[in-house]
């Protein structure tokens, strides 16, 4: 069985050794490496190039925005490194959910996951499907509502020293919009998706079938060529399509 390979970057020893050993428990799961700090990390991620970097955003000297923006900016040079990145980030401070989400991360999870949720979020990842956390999808969409902007490239410009905004709805999400539109009703649906909604919530909530909640979804997913309900999620919030 082939093992999804793992450099984990935190600087808390107790966090790092805990979530080491605990990822070890797993079979199909290999930790190469650890770093207890971004500069250390970063170039730990470029030696062993693993199948996915496990970032804690809060780091004492590069914090992990820093670090996945460097690790973007070399996958841009270096076609060959396939280097995922899955940002933790903190519930509790909505300008670091929305730093993380702006860096350009792979998957965002919260760091208090339980150990068999972060392993499928690694494994997620890995095979290219984006992991979102749904408290974290709410922050996101939350500061989407409350800002309304829609802007026109997959740029990040800084709205203070510590935080970074989401200004920017990627070119090839724009090209699929203007494609292929969502209806009124599946732009419903695709709100409560970004809200963590299941079906059957769904179905509650706009007062019609599971089935039809189901076959929406499946057209979303079609529409926005996504692979999954989470990765419809990050499309849309990084889209700027849920008002």
């Amino acid at each position: 069985m082939s093992k999804v390979s793992v450099v984990l970057i935190e600087d808390h020893d107790l966090s790092r050794i805990g979530l080491c050993a605990a990822l070890r428990q797993y079979e199909d799961v290999e930790v190469i490496d650890n770093a207890a700090n971004g500069n250390d990390g970063l170039q730990k991620v470029k030696t062993h190039q693993p199948d996915v970097a496990l970032v804690d955003i809060g780091l004492p000297d590069i914090d992990g925005i820093e670090v996945t923006q460097k690790l973007k900016q070399y996958q841009g040079t270096n076609p060959d490194f396939k280097t995922k990145v899955l940002m933790l980030t903190m519930h509790s401070s909505e300008d670091s959910v929305m730093a993380a989400f702006a860096a350009g991360a792979d998957s965002y999870s919260l760091k208090d996951v339980s150990m068999d949720n972060l392993v499928q979020a690694i494994r997620n990842t890995h095979e290219g499907n984006a992991w979102i956390d749904p408290a974290i999808a709410r922050i996101v969409l939350k500061q989407v509502q409350a800002n309304k902007t829609v802007a026109n490239s997959a740029s990040i410009s800084p709205v203070t020293d510590d935080t970074q905004a989401i200004t920017a709805v990627a070119e090839e999400y724009q090209q699929l919009i203007e494609t292929y539109p969502l209806t009124d009703r599946e732009l419903e649906v695709l709100e409560l998706i970004v809200a963590g909604c299941s079906n059957a919530d769904i179905s509650a909530k706009l007062y019609i079938t599971v089935g039809t909640v189901k076959t929406h979804v499946c057209h979303i997913l079609n529409k926005l060529c996504a692979d999954d309900r989470t990765q419809a999620a990050v499309r849309a919030l990084r889209a700027g399509l849920v008002k």
